[in-house]
């Protein structure tokens, strides 16, 4: 459980960019660091919540994922598209002040219609769950863990970085062009990630 490839594939699925990044790149600059701090803790908690479920209940989760895999992403995009307009809507300095980050609950359920988090889930899962079954509770468990540890650092620098850009975006124009920005890269995930869905559903 504990190789380079396990930890290496979380890291890597952890802090390349997707919707939980935007996300957080965004809170970074309008909220700052220690405020966005609960919702980092609950994407990497509700992130680990999702591994250990899925991870202890393969064989069901993969039958009924595959059913409502479909109804799942769609209904993830249809939320990405309503916080790329909160996200964009955010650009004015009084609505800033009057807004709120993300909170711990809400960011760990939002993990359970994120589909980047899905495929991360559903991978490790698969490629990394020992073939005995009499181990599965307990590897789900490490591997729960293991998602949690390596997730919450790769996730921090996001909203880090954002808190940094945060002096640099001081000025009204330039928080309402980079506030902007991110609510168009996140409206063009959601996007992308329904055709996605809807190409594997309804192959030509």
């Amino acid at each position: 459980m504990l190789e380079v490839a396990l930890l290496s594939y979380v890291g890597v699925m952890s802090i390349t960019p997707g919707p939980n990044n935007l996300m957080l790149a965004s809170s970074g600059v309008n909220y700052g660091f220690r405020r966005t701090l609960p919702h980092m803790l609950g994407i990497s908690l509700g992130c680990a919540a999702q591994v250990f479920i899925t991870a202890s209940l393969l064989a069901w989760a993969l039958q009924w994922l595959q059913a409502a895999r479909l109804p799942l992403a769609v209904a993830g995009c249809i939320y990405l598209l309503w916080l790329s307009w909160k996200i964009a809507r955010s650009s004015s300095p009084q609505g800033v002040a009057e807004g709120r980050p993300m909170s711990f609950i809400a960011a760990a359920l939002f993990q359970w219609v994120n589909p980047k988090a899905w495929v991360m889930v559903l991978n490790a899962a698969i490629l990394f769950m020992p073939a005995d079954g009499s181990q599965r509770l307990s590897a789900a468990l490490l591997l729960a863990l293991i998602f949690a540890v390596v997730n919450l650092p790769c996730i921090s620098l996001w909203a880090w970085l954002g808190e940094r850009l945060r002096h640099l975006l001081s000025a009204a124009r330039g928080l309402l062009l980079f506030n902007l920005s991110m609510g168009l890269l996140m409206a063009a995930t959601a996007l992308y990630l329904l055709l996605d869905e809807l190409r594997h559903a309804m192959p030509l």
